[in-house]
């Protein structure tokens, strides 16, 4: 195998020669949407180049083989400069000729447009959304659509089944109104100190009880990590999760009836020495993973 370094700029080095591969890699450099930092466009771009790193070698956490996994990157999703509501149209319609779907953000808002596309196939799915901010405001500083809000229009619009919705890592300040709101719509809500004090088992544990076994879509916003580990985002808040926690998480979900998911709001301007790009690109490992056969 060549060197990491020297593979191709695709994820895991994996370029679009399948199109009937039972994974597509897009991304979707969208930073219209951001109420802090901008430079979110980046993202794709930076995650994939990082990725590069885990392409060489089994995943020790179950010595999961990944070689054999049908996996294509099929480049970046077309959208509209400057006219966000649009782009989100544009990523609707491109999502739809998709099967299974792993996406690179980009802005959290794109996530209301990917569910848009997948639940015409599969209605509402249930949620499992890691994130330092809860998502579910009804505008941003007076606009309905950015990324503070695309979980409010997805449950507004039915797209997400909200007794099968479960957000881990909430920490941000925000109005008693909003986190009332979502609650009361019957979404778990286990905040970043909830997560710390409990720890991964019962985190994953907790997952698993409120998705059960419907189809089920994982959006992951980076700024869920701690700041320490990744800064390169645009909206980061302290008392993060830590890289190990996340990654013990999610290896626990292994039978989830998973149907796509994305990794959301890597800002590179922002980063220091790809840590925050390569935290990314290891959720999408071991995303991968959890599909991937074990060796015996």
């Amino acid at each position: 195998m060549a060197p990491t370094f020297s593979l191709p700029a695709h994820f895991l080095g994996r370029p679009a020669s399948n199109t009937e591969a039972a994974f597509s890699v897009v991304g979707i450099p969208l930073d219209l949407g951001v109420t802090n930092r901008s430079g979110t466009r980046e993202g794709p771009h930076a995650v994939r180049r990082a990725s590069r790193m885990l392409a060489d070698g089994d995943n020790p956490g179950g010595w999961n083989d990944l070689s054999d996994l049908s996996v294509a990157d099929r480049g970046d999703f077309a959208l509209v400069l400057g006219d966000l509501a649009a782009s989100l149209r544009m990523i609707e319609d491109q999502a739809a000729a998709f099967g299974h779907l792993m996406s690179i953000g980009g802005d959290h808002s794109m996530t209301l447009a990917l569910l848009r596309a997948l639940t015409k196939k599969t209605g509402p799915v249930g949620l499992i959304h890691f994130d330092a901010h809860i998502d579910t405001w009804p505008d941003s500083f007076g606009q309905s659509l950015a990324h503070g809000s695309p979980f409010f229009h997805a449950l507004e619009e039915g797209l997400v089944d909200p007794r099968r919705m479960i957000q881990i890592g909430i920490r941000s300040p925000m109005p008693k109104e909003v986190h009332d709101w979502t609650t009361a719509r019957g979404v778990t809500i286990l905040s970043a100190e909830e997560a710390h004090l409990r720890g991964p088992v019962a985190v994953a544990e907790a997952i698993r009880e409120v998705v059960g076994d419907g189809a089920t879509y994982l959006s992951f916003d980076i700024d869920a990590i701690d700041p320490g580990q990744a800064p390169g985002t645009g909206t980061p808040e302290i008392g993060g999760l830590f890289t190990w926690q996340v990654m013990a998480i999610l290896r626990r979900l292994h039978g989830v009836r998973f149907v796509g998911m994305d990794v959301v709001e890597v800002a590179p301007a922002y980063d220091v020495s790809e840590i925050t790009a390569l935290a990314a690109a290891t959720i999408l490992w071991q995303y991968l993973s959890l599909h991937a056969p074990a060796k015996m």
